[in-house]
């Protein structure tokens, strides 16, 4: 089976779409109880743009990011479009990426993030996944590390990301104004990250 950004993209939204309950649940306990339908819509949308013509990782990021930015409401939209837009513009022209420039466009889509939302990592966040994975993604390329297994340490590492935010109390968004409430709930956030992270790796390693 050869693999395609068009079939990578496919992936990402019949994930979306399948967890849709489930980030929507997670998001009622802390949040507007939106995300995943949010999401799901967002994805909806993307993959009607998109063909097996789409081969430029850069020009596609782009295209995904605008879409979201455009379609999904709340915070997630701002936020995931800007972070897609900034990946993308790491990879202009490139049709397929080493680990180490996968790396670089995840630290610039946080870099977006960061910039847009005004958030550090410890905040019950979807940073707090998306940092660790970016911390073993640089890990993993200094040790050699083929594409597949250095996203898989990534998605345990972001994994780990959601746990601790289940310790955490929030500080930003919506959930903040609960509190020490919100201790013991997961980020939809950093969860819908994380899930779209597992799908990209495991679309590559299939």
């Amino acid at each position: 089976m050869s693999k395609t950004l068009f079939g990578m993209i496919q992936a990402l939204q019949e994930t979306i779409s399948s967890q849709e309950a489930f980030l929507t649940e997670l998001d009622g306990a802390i949040g507007d109880a939106d995300h995943g339908i949010n999401m799901n819509r967002g994805f909806e949308a993307v993959i009607t743009k998109f063909t097996e013509e789409d081969t430029d990782i850069g020009a596609s990021l782009k295209k995904l990011g605008m879409t979201l930015l455009s379609t999904v409401g709340g915070a997630s939209g701002p936020l995931y479009g800007t972070a897609f837009m900034r990946a993308g513009a790491e990879a202009q022209g490139k049709e397929t990426l080493t680990l180490e420039e996968a790396e670089v466009m995840l630290a610039a889509a946080i870099k977006g993030i960061q910039d847009r939302g005004k958030a550090v990592k410890g905040e019950k966040t979807m940073l707090d996944a998306m940092m660790p994975a970016q911390d073993a993604l640089k890990q993993a390329v200094a040790e050699g590390l083929s594409v597949v297994e250095g996203l898989e340490k990534a998605c345990a590492a972001a994994n780990e990301g959601i746990e601790f935010t289940k310790t955490i109390r929030a500080t930003k968004g919506r959930a903040s104004y609960l509190g020490d409430r919100s201790i013991g709930h997961q980020d939809p956030g950093a969860t819908s990250f994380t899930l779209m992270l597992e799908t990209a790796t495991k679309y590559l390693k299939a």
